[in-house]
């Protein structure tokens, strides 16, 4: 009876690869501005800064754009798993809470947002309710539940839609005076201003561009799989060569998916097929390129002597949420009007970028040592639990 109440222990490359991907997530938005699209005229730079800021913004792109995020959400669907389980063996069910716990992030999500309308957390705290209602399927269910998903199914009915019928016009949302109004505050607003803006027309700016660039079935599918992760312990040093397989997926899949994305656009002449193919194109050989991350730092953790070096990212990851919502604070006060309104190119911006990394791991390093949880971490997990009679940290 006490070994089935007990908890999961913590799994500390799933720490490493959530470190992983916020560094990612913060070196991407350092050199995005955070959404404020201004760079210094190419005119003004020498020959060696142009080079470096077209190599820097499309390596970054290639590695991170869409893969940090994607591995971010896959371990929000295994987090999910790790608490439903835990509440299972105690004989409760985590859902309802689960959804209480949603709620709580879409608060935190809008906190978040006042500062950058690029952030992700209120579209997980929607996306997120998906959980509870599948997580009693099976596992075949969640698997082709999550395939349907991933193959972006409203996108694939616009190609089909559009092949067969000449006037159809594959529809989107308009968003552009939303993303206006959002970048007139970036370029010249008081910091009220700018989180009145934010909180309203910037996040409906950020969910369109989230319906329309394909991350709201994807992210419902990287959740699932998470869960399905999670139920079969994949994360475990004892399952981990299952993840040779997975490479394997994600590298037969990425080349020509990644190819072909290059080349239709040469070949299609009819958008309205086009811009949808693509969105699905592109979803899948990011998701197979974020599977290969995943894979090599998994094997890089248990078959190799790189685990001391990988487990200092394992303090930045637990603390996933402060880093997460302190960099947009921080990118907000440097880069817009109301803050310091910094005038950098890419390869400044990123050389900044890696500055913020360095001292918000050094932060982390330092508070867990005497702390369980980040700042964040703790009042989302106590309020998770709040009028439970229970001490939520040590759950």
């Amino acid at each position: 009876m006490e070994q089935s109440l007990k908890k999961h222990p913590r799994i500390d490359v799933a720490d490493v690869l959530r470190g992983f991907a916020v560094m990612g997530i913060i070196l991407l938005h350092s050199i995005e501005h955070f959404n404020f699209y201004w760079f210094p005229d190419p005119a003004t730079r020498s020959t060696f800064l142009r080079f470096c800021d077209k190599a820097i913004w499309d390596g970054m792109f290639f590695l991170f754009g869409g893969k940090g995020y994607a591995i971010f959400a896959l371990l929000f669907g295994f987090s999910f798993f790790i608490m439903d389980d835990n509440e299972r063996r105690r004989g409760g069910d985590f859902r309802l809470r689960f959804c209480w716990r949603m709620v709580l992030l879409f608060v935190i999500g809008n906190l978040n947002a006042a500062f950058f309308t690029g952030e992700v957390l209120v579209l997980y705290s929607l996306v997120g309710f998906i959980l509870p209602l599948v997580c009693r399927f099976k596992d075949r269910t969640l698997f082709i539940l999550a395939c349907i998903l991933l193959i972006q199914p409203v996108a694939l009915y616009y190609v089909l839609r559009a092949a067969t019928d000449a006037s159809f016009v594959t529809p989107a949302i308009p968003s552009g005076a939303l993303w206006g109004a959002a970048g007139e505050m970036q370029n010249g607003g008081t910091f009220l201003q700018m989180v009145r803006v934010n909180l309203w027309q910037g996040q409906l700016a950020s969910l369109a561009w989230a319906w329309d660039n394909a991350r709201v079935f994807q992210t419902a599918a990287l959740f699932i799989f998470g869960l399905l992760i999670g139920r079969r312990g994949l994360f475990l040093e004892e399952k981990h060569y299952a993840w040779g397989h997975i490479l394997a997926v994600g590298l037969i899949a990425f080349f020509p998916l990644y190819g072909l994305s290059n080349l239709l656009p040469g070949y299609i002449e009819n958008r309205n097929v086009l811009r949808p193919l693509l969105l699905i194109i592109n979803s899948l050989h990011k998701f197979a390129f974020m599977l290969i991350l995943v894979s090599g730092i998994i094997f890089a953790f248990y078959d190799t002597k790189m685990k001391k070096s990988l487990m200092g990212l394992a303090p930045y990851g637990r603390m996933s949420l402060t880093n997460y919502v302190t960099q947009s604070i921080v990118g907000s006060a440097l880069y817009y009007h109301w803050g310091l309104f910094l005038r950098l190119g890419t390869t400044e911006s990123l050389a900044l970028g890696i500055v913020l990394f360095v001292l918000q791991l050094a932060f982390c390093r330092w508070w867990m040592k005497s702390h369980t949880h980040g700042p964040l971490e703790y009042v989302w997990k106590r309020l998770t639990w709040l009028g439970s009679g229970r001490n939520a940290i040590q759950k």
